[in-house]
């Protein structure tokens, strides 16, 4: 059996947003509370991070996650790398360092932004073992799940979406290039970002997300990087018939 987990459903500020008194930041609804966008994909073979946002712990304690066999990194933005440091309990279960996928520019940054990890020298208190691995145009071999890197963009920032068989994941994205768009084709689900109903210059709004999901007709698509702008109940009656908000904790078998 392959599933995938939403651990997380929000955009950097996740929802309730602190200090906002808006419909959805006091939903009652579960539907409504988003942790920082992540999933989780799950086969016999191999256990793939997508994101590690700064909610991991949250979400690992939540699914019970004490395995995983690589993070891919769609970027190095802070609501998506900003849990690394919580690896180390699960470097302590496995014994052994955690493969790290990502682009030159995500990488590059994660080793700024977390130069203690790289330092050769110990500074107490142990760290977070992670084994980097530079993503450019070839497939990945996780335990023989092949992934396919796709090259977006985030505004100006080069980032990257990832695909599994006929599963592919997109956040962030404000734009498609034709030959990215071309690796989409024949996919049955679709995840892929809608930060609000305005347009915005580094992200897909849910007009130009749909327009995406209508060029690659996936058989299924879920929005996710959701702001508090969109009230679920509310807002999914104006979905085509296949599209859904994505919610933490959603769980779908592939």
């Amino acid at each position: 059996m392959i599933e995938l987990i939403f651990l997380g459903t929000g955009t950097s500020d996740g929802v309730p947003t602190i200090g906002c008194d808006c419909e959805t930041c006091r939903s009652e609804n579960p539907l409504d509370k988003r942790l920082r966008s992540s999933v989780f994909y799950s086969s016999e073979d191999s256990k793939i991070l997508i994101d590690i946002s700064p909610d991991f712990r949250q979400q690992a304690l939540r699914h019970n996650i004490r395995w995983i066999d690589a993070i891919l990194l769609t970027h190095s933005h802070y609501d998506h790398i900003g849990g690394l440091d919580e690896i180390r309990s699960i470097n302590f279960i496995m014994k052994k360092a955690m493969p790290v996928y990502g682009n030159e520019e995500a990488l590059n940054e994660l080793k700024e932004r977390y130069s203690y990890i790289f330092r050769k020298t110990q500074e107490g208190g142990g760290k977070p073992q992670v084994d980097l691995n530079y993503v450019y145009e070839e497939d990945i071999n996780i335990n023989g799940t092949i992934v396919k890197p796709i090259k977006i963009l985030h505004g100006e920032i080069p980032i990257l979406g990832y695909r599994i068989k006929d599963f592919a994941y997109i956040t962030d994205a404000s734009y498609i290039p034709e030959e990215s768009l071309a690796k989409l084709r024949g996919l049955k689900i679709l995840v892929i970002n809608a930060l609000r109903f305005e347009k915005h210059p580094t992200h897909f709004n849910l007009e130009e997300a749909l327009k995406v999901i209508d060029i690659l007709n996936p058989e299924k698509a879920y929005l996710t990087h959701l702001t508090h702008k969109f009230l679920h109940n509310r807002d999914r009656k104006i979905l085509p018939a296949n599209v859904e908000f994505a919610y933490d904790g959603l769980k779908l078998i592939l």
